[in-house]
């Protein structure tokens, strides 16, 4: 529960997730379309950040259309447009990219070496990981290669259930080399800091609103920003309990930020 000294007053800018708090796969979730229209209409500032790496910024900026949010394609923080920046500040390098193909189209300006990276950028690779590409990937950062995680959530929620996320292939990596990942989007508190900075908001002035107990809340409150928890999506009350974090306040559903505000 949010202090007696926080006031939602204080807010001057909403920092949302966006699977599992404003839609799941191709479903949207009930009240979050006239949500989004009605904060934007008291004129508070919004970026939506999402670990999302199934695809890119073009084809979810065309989903959120598509499922009537109001959201600017500016608004849209995702991993790989921070990825490509921080790759440009590695002087060019050559990269491989376990990507969704239509992720790997933020890229496109790097040039690809599948035998001798001088990086790895790992994301969203569905059902081709295997033994084999572990191993493959494993020997390359013996040899020097610098993993970059585009996140390192343990799981998503999808219309089938909770589905495994590329963290746990990450972690591997990270044990098995004694190598730890670059990670770019949630929990990074660089991520958080990039949009509050978009926004022109301290970390006091706005709030989190996420589904996920360590990515969306405690990476958002490791910045300084207080964290509002949805029982939508990936919300399990059981995992929350087993957490060291504590949401500074929990709702029903996005729905019910009206009224906080």
């Amino acid at each position: 529960m949010i202090s007696a000294a926080f006031s939602f007053s204080q807010i001057k800018g909403i920092l949302f997730d966006l699977d599992g708090v404003l839609f799941v796969d191709e479903q949207i979730i009930e009240g979050a379309v006239e949500t989004i229209d009605y904060i934007k209409s008291k004129n508070i500032p919004c970026r939506f950040l999402t670990n999302t790496t199934t695809r890119s910024l073009d084809s979810l900026y065309k989903k959120t259309s598509r499922l009537g949010l109001n959201i600017k394609k500016e608004e849209i923080f995702s991993p790989p447009q921070i990825a490509v920046r921080y790759l440009k500040k590695k002087n060019n390098p050559a990269c491989l990219f376990i990507v969704e193909d239509d992720t790997k189209k933020e890229f496109r300006e790097f040039a690809e070496d599948k035998d001798n990276p001088d990086i790895i950028v790992i994301g969203h690779y569905g059902r081709r990981w295997n033994y084999d590409l572990l191993n493959k990937l494993f020997k390359m950062i013996l040899n020097g290669a610098e993993l970059v995680a585009l996140h390192k959530g343990k799981f998503w929620q999808t219309k089938d259930g909770l589905t495994l996320d590329i963290g746990a292939f990450v972690t591997a990596l990270e044990y098995a080399t004694g190598v730890k990942a670059t990670v770019i989007g949630k929990p990074s508190e660089t991520f958080f800091r990039l949009a509050l900075e978009d926004m022109k908001v301290k970390p006091r002035q706005a709030v989190m609103v996420g589904d996920d107990i360590i990515s969306d809340i405690g990476g958002a409150q490791k910045t300084g920003i207080k964290g509002i928890l949805v029982k939508t999506g990936k919300y399990r009350a059981e995992l929350v309990e087993e957490s060291e974090v504590t949401p500074d306040f929990t709702i029903d559903s996005v729905v019910s930020l009206k009224e906080l505000l």
